[in-house]
Order: structure tokens, then sequence, then C-alpha cells
């Protein structure tokens, strides 16, 4: 497979990339910044630079032929304002859906975030007010990117994964649609991405996902 990551400088993007190449699979990582094309190569990606906040869907299809699943991965990051969460988080992911889409690719994984349907409406607005305020527009801004791909007639999969960790992988979790609040390693986030692609497992459904005691193919398995 060929896979496109969208965000593909973010760290869950780094660790996917590199075990995408490990499994034998062609991992194209879309990065804004060309001072990012080194990293991603060391994990054996190709680069694309596209700025999602930037192009329009014809334009991102066009750099999008060949692939055969896209992965959104991407996100504003910590110490952005309310509105790039909107067209990064939001906007970012519809863009690439629109152009999956137009160039007929049928597989899409959405990395999404635990809870996001529970943001506050009347502090989720711009301008955001305090701190507060912009990651309830984060949560609301994932939410909506959620819904817009479950609308689709794409084969999709929503993870919606725990607090991040930058610890080793465990290789088991949790998963349903909803579930207690935890954390879980990124490079398992990563893991349950592939496993979601390579095993064709888990289309049509979103989960939310943390650490826990199952195998990650196992898991996947049980949530089709």
């Amino acid at each position: 497979m060929k896979i496109a990551i969208a965000g593909g400088h973010g760290q869950i993007a780094l660790l996917l990339a590199r075990q995408i190449t490990d499994a034998g699979h062609d991992a194209v990582a879309i990065v804004r910044n060309p001072a990012h094309v080194a990293d991603v190569e060391q994990q054996g990606a190709r680069a694309i630079i596209a700025d999602l906040e930037q192009l329009d869907d014809d334009d991102l299809a066009l750099r999008l032929r060949g692939v055969d699943a896209v992965v959104f991965a991407a996100g504003a990051g910590p110490g952005s304002g309310a509105e790039r969460k909107l067209s990064v988080d939001r906007d970012g992911a519809i863009l690439l859906a629109d152009a999956a889409e137009r160039v007929g690719i049928r597989r899409y994984v959405m990395i999404s975030a635990m809870a996001a349907d529970s943001y506050d409406p009347a502090l989720a607005v711009v301008p955001a007010q305090d701190d507060d305020a912009v990651f309830q527009v984060y949560l609301r801004a994932k939410a909506e990117a959620d819904a817009n791909l479950r609308a689709r007639s794409l084969r999709w999969t929503i993870v919606r994964p725990g607090a991040l960790l930058d610890t080793p992988p465990q290789g088991t979790v949790d998963v349903g649609p909803t579930v207690p609040r935890g954390s879980i390693p990124r490079a398992d986030v990563a893991t349950v991405v592939l496993h979601a692609l390579l095993d064709d497992s888990a289309v049509g459904v979103q989960f939310e996902v943390t650490s826990g005691d199952t195998p990650i193919p196992a898991a996947l398995d049980a949530l089709t």
C-alpha cells in the first residue's frame, strides 16, 4: 500500500511512517515546512510539501495520485489559537476527505481525540476568551471533522486516543465506543492506525482507545 499521512511531521505521524516502512509499504508524509523533509525521510517516508491551510481540494488531490489510503494526523498544536484549531484540525481534515474522494481514494483513518463530542458549545467559540476556551474549540474542531467524515461513503475509521505519552509501546489496549479516561503511548496509537489500514479492520467504526490488556490486532478485530 501507499499511505499518505497529513501532518507528517507530528510525533505519531513519524512513528507511523517508520512502522509503515518497516512493514514493507510506502509512506508519504504531507508536511508544510520544507525544513521537515529530512526528518520524515529518516523514517523512510517520501515527503510532499503542502500547506493544508493554503491548498484547495483540487491541488491536494493532484498530490495524492497513486495513494491507496490517507491518515489525518495533523493538528495546529500547542500554543496555536482557536482560529487555527478550526482551520487545521477541522478544515484540514475535511479538505483531505474532499481530495481523497476527488482522486478515488476510499480508505481514510482519522486520529481524533477522546471525548471530542463533549465540548462546551458556549465556550467553543472564536475568538476564545481563555486557554480553557481554546481547548473547547479544539474539541469542537475534532468533533465536527469526525461528523463530516462519518457522513461520507468513504471507508473510514476514527481513532480517539486518550492522553498521549512518549513512553515505550505496550502493544495492548482498551477500545470501545467510549472507554474510561486514560493514557496511551503515541507508538501504540501509530500501531492501532497501522493495523486498521493493513488488516482493513474497524471500517465504519469510531472508537476511543487507551492502554489496556488486549493485543491491538485482537482489539480492532473485536470492533468489527
